[in-house]
């Protein structure tokens, strides 16, 4: 079974940068599925974030986090990253990187749509 792996996550001051990494053990690969970004901010849902699709096209960002955000697949690498810039105390929150088989270049982040997620990762901004 597939299982991502989140990493990367930290205690950051305001405006500043984190890069998650999500990847999955020797044996798997995520290059053939569409990887979503979700986050869950402390006394609140999980929300979507970001999505790169399968063959890295049509990457989606979230209105609250487009611009400063960023999704790159390394296919060489087995990985995904979320780049995080211009960190604002709005974007605490466990990060989860989670999978679907898809072959299409676009993506979507409806969570019930996922199937394989990871543990998530903390992200902590603050003065």
């Amino acid at each position: 079974q597939l299982q991502p792996v989140e990493s990367g996550g930290g205690l950051v001051q305001i405006g500043g940068s984190l890069r998650l990494s999500c990847t999955t053990p020797p044996g798997f690969t995520l290059n053939y599925y569409e990887i979503g970004w979700f986050r869950r901010a402390p006394g609140k849902e999980r929300e979507g974030v970001s999505c790169i699709g399968s063959n890295g096209g049509a990457p989606f960002y979230g209105d609250s986090v487009k611009g400063r955000f960023t999704v790159i697949r390394d296919k060489a690498k087995n990985m995904v990253y979320l780049q995080m810039n211009s960190l604002k105390p709005e974007d605490t929150g466990n990060y989860y990187c989670a999978a679907r088989y898809n072959e299409d270049y676009v993506c979507i982040t409806n969570q019930n749509l996922y199937d394989y997620w990871g543990q998530g990762t903390l992200v902590v901004v603050s003065s």
